[in-house]
């Protein structure tokens, strides 16, 4: 997809990727509507691209629903929905509660879902649009420390591919973002065991966003932030019981630092 006139909506649009992707977008020829709960952050990256600011709580349907009939009040038709926000609260099933397990899949699976059922039927009548999902290497290797963060993301790993495989024949087009470090708010609590020893250098999210716009405008699924995750892909499908016990030789470095 060429992203130039075409009309773009980017959750967790204040800060880190969310941010980062909104400018390069708009820097593409992009009409873009900045959405995020944080109202202050969102209003400002949306005044420096020109853009849309949507205050918008992403784990609540009718919001989902709010900022998809704003920005096409604003903007038109909406090309392409980004669903980049996402926590990364929880630790171990023992010492993560309830709630916390709830309000992450409301955030980080939902919102998804949401944000489809907003936008689909009219891309659907258009045969064109363009559905972008953030998960993370998490949800296709797992990760240490933060289950509900390992569970939620394979869960969008999963609902992007049905979405590609379901819709690409009529028109949509799907890409799921999977990164490794990248340099934002959230990397301390979701990725520090992975980072500290696994990952090659940490990406800033301005190399991330560009990496996203080229995916887009080849229409790739898949857009990894770093070769060594393919390796890892292809080492956990070609021999599983060696890759797990690779990981549980890097939970043991962990539980001893």
């Amino acid at each position: 997809m060429d992203l130039a006139e075409k009309h773009a909506i980017v959750t967790g649009g204040a800060s880190g990727i969310g941010a980062a992707t909104a400018q390069e977008f708009a820097r593409l020829g992009a009409r873009v509507v900045v959405a995020d709960v944080n109202g202050d952050g969102a209003r400002d990256v949306a005044a420096a691209i020109a853009g849309k600011a949507v205050v918008c709580d992403v784990s609540r349907e009718a919001d989902v629903f709010a900022l998809v009939a704003e920005a096409e009040r604003h903007y038109g038709p909406v090309d392409l929905f980004f669903s980049n926000a996402g926590i990364a609260t929880g630790s171990t099933p023992l010492d993560t509660d309830i709630d916390t397990w709830n309000e992450q899949w409301q955030v980080n699976v939902m919102a998804h879902v949401y944000a489809v059922r907003a936008v689909l039927p009219t891309m659907l009548e258009r045969e064109s649009g363009y559905l972008l999902h953030t998960a993370s290497m998490a949800g296709i290797l797992t990760t240490h420390g933060n289950l509900p963060y390992a569970v939620t993301k394979h869960a969008v790993v999963g609902l992007a591919e049905w979405l590609s495989i379901t819709y690409h024949d009529k028109g949509i087009r799907v890409s799921l973002l999977a990164p490794l470090g990248v340099r934002t708010p959230m990397l301390g609590s979701s990725q520090a065991g992975f980072v500290s020893n696994a990952t090659g250098p940490v990406k800033e999210p301005q190399e991330v966003a560009r990496m996203v716009s080229q995916a887009v405008y080849e229409e790739r699924f898949l857009i990894l932030t770093d070769p060594i995750a393919q390796t890892w892909m292809d080492r956990k499908a070609g021999d599983l019981e060696r890759w797990l016990n690779g990981m549980r030789r890097l939970q043991a470095k962990i539980d001893s630092a």
